[in-house]
């Protein structure tokens, strides 16, 4: 799909979502996720309204990409070791604040993920990529916070976000080195 005023390729992506969102990708493509039964006229509204603000983000993956050293991947060992860290690691400092913010918790999964740190299911299961070994302890402590809040609040509201200041002040800038830094990480991971 081609729009006015966007550079990048769109791919559109429908699912059992509610809300229509883009996502500029790691290679600077566009990805749109839609609710299943979106009419095609009203993402392309969507992506007309929107596209000098997508534009700005694909130019700046596009220069992210260029400027940032190309770094060796993972290898697997790498990855099983980042797992078996992560696995040891990452439980504890869920129950930490689990208790700090009074929620309670599922199964906690570590996997290698493509495009999230972590997620929360409607269930309380908790998933966290193994990849957070490698970022400082307080990101990765805001990223833990982050999935838990989603237990009173499942969604990215105002009371969520003020859920997770008041438990974690620091998270902005814990958010910021992570969208800052992240996509490098992300790419070690070989995909």
């Amino acid at each position: 799909m081609q729009i006015p005023g966007i550079t990048a390729e769109i791919q559109i992506k429908r699912s059992a979502r509610r809300t229509l969102a883009a996502e500029i990708r790691r290679d600077g493509s566009v990805l749109v996720r839609a609710p299943q039964r979106m009419q095609d006229r009203q993402i392309t509204q969507f992506l007309l309204e929107k596209a000098a603000l997508i534009e700005r983000h694909v130019q700046n993956k596009r220069r992210a990409l260029q400027e940032q050293p190309a770094l060796r991947p993972f290898t697997r060992a790498e990855l099983e070791a980042l797992a078996a860290q992560a696995r040891e690691e990452i439980p504890q400092r869920v129950s930490y604040f689990a208790a700090q913010i009074g929620v309670t918790y599922g199964s906690i999964t570590i996997r290698c993920q493509k495009t999230r740190w972590g997620s929360c299911t409607s269930a309380g299961n908790l998933n966290f990529n193994c990849l957070l070994m490698c970022v400082p302890t307080e990101v990765l402590d805001s990223v833990i916070v982050h999935e838990l809040c989603h237990r009173l609040h499942p969604n990215h509201s105002a009371d969520f976000y003020a859920a997770v200041n008041r438990v974690f002040p620091d998270y902005p800038r814990c958010d910021r080195w992570l969208k800052q830094n992240g996509s490098a990480l992300l790419s070690r991971a070989g995909y």
